[in-house]
């Protein structure tokens, strides 16, 4: 039995739908992330798995139980959830160690369990040197720090985090992305991970939620969301891509400038029509002279029009002969070539996603 269920879950404010139907399922132990831009959904159905909002159709269930539906709401402090908010919301006239040891102490645990538990997550997240001080006296990594600990100590049923990483600069906001996955793998608590930031998610989850207009688009493992988006949104939102329109006719994909067997993109025989693609920059060849390819993947001579130096890469923008595409392409920091210089390019069809 699957550990949190979200059924049909819908929720409207007056005319508007601001969550359609999301049906997803997260297993005892899982980690999911809710990614999407703002305004689609993903922190109201957080916070309908929090009780903090009715649903207005649809259910959420939690070890087979319904906790949430249109005529029922159980009451936030009887999920047995906790919730780290972007603003940390912890406690600034209690030390580090009395903000950790809240929870227990509420639950009226023995002193001496209290102590135990609080002293062990305070070594864990690498607090307990400073559990001593208050959260003014804290770095804004710090003050995450004590709130997932303060979370994490009470062992809950659902681990629930609101951008939670939004109030960082970017290097603590990488050093943290992998901080939470650290203790999710040494806790294994359910989690759903609401972010707009598509780093954090693909460094975090098992599997990421992509919502668009109160849906959710796809769901899937961080790596084929990448390698094998299903919709031009999703192709879109996670990464940089280039989208080629081209049409399918007798098992042949032709775009403008090239054609290779349609079967090579998507291992199966694909329906006649116009089709649309995604290809991964990273996943063009870029090459000085003709190259070597296998059959069925397509070469062609192109033009550098724009080039940017990105540090770990170049981001190369060509346009091949005889054709009106514009294609992004990676390559490495010393594939150095002039804008205007002549290049070949190389596809893979295997790279080739196929999208709606």
């Amino acid at each position: 039995m699957s550990r949190l269920i979200l059924s049909n879950l819908t929720k409207r404010y007056g005319a508007l739908t601001v969550v359609d139907g999301v049906d997803l399922a997260l297993e005892e132990g899982e980690f999911v992330s809710l990614l999407g831009p703002s305004g689609c959904g993903k922190t109201t159905t957080l916070r309908m798995i929090a009780g903090f909002v009715p649903p207005d159709g649809g259910s959420i269930a939690l070890d087979g139980a319904i906790i949430s539906a249109p005529d029922s709401v159980l009451p936030p402090e009887r999920r047995g959830m906790s919730m780290i908010f972007q603003s940390y919301a912890i406690w600034p006239n209690m030390t580090v160690e009395e903000n950790v040891a809240f929870g227990l102490k509420l639950r009226k645990l023995p002193n001496a369990e209290v102590r135990a538990r609080t002293a062990e997550m305070l070594e864990t997240v690498q607090m307990a040197h400073l559990a001593g001080r208050y959260p003014a006296e804290l770095s804004g990594g710090q003050q995450q720090r004590v709130a997932l600990a303060r979370a994490i100590v009470i062992k809950p049923a659902v681990l629930l985090l609101d951008e939670p990483l939004s109030n960082l600069d970017a290097n603590l906001r990488e050093e943290m992305r992998f901080e939470i996955r650290r203790l999710h793998n040494a806790f294994r608590i359910t989690t759903v991970y609401v972010t707009h930031d598509q780093a954090e998610a693909m460094a975090t989850s098992d599997r990421i939620a992509v919502m668009h207009a109160g849906r959710v688009e796809q769901i899937d493992a961080p790596h084929l969301l990448y390698a094998r988006p299903r919709t031009r949104f999703v192709a879109g939102f996670i990464g940089r891509t280039n989208l080629i329109e081209g049409n399918v006719a007798n098992d042949i994909f032709a775009a403008d400038g090239f054609s290779l067997p349609a079967s090579s993109m998507a291992g199966q025989a694909l329906p006649p029509g116009p089709t649309l693609v995604s290809v991964r920059p990273q996943s063009i060849g870029l090459h000085r002279g003709v190259p070597d390819a296998p059959s069925g993947h397509p070469v062609m001579q192109g033009t550098i029009l724009e080039r940017t130096y990105l540090g770990e890469s170049w981001d190369y923008v060509v346009s091949p002969a005889e054709s009106g595409l514009r294609l992004r392409v990676a390559a490495p920091p010393l594939d150095v070539h002039d804008v205007g210089g002549a290049v070949w390019l190389a596809l893979d069809p295997r790279q080739l996603a196929v999208v709606q």
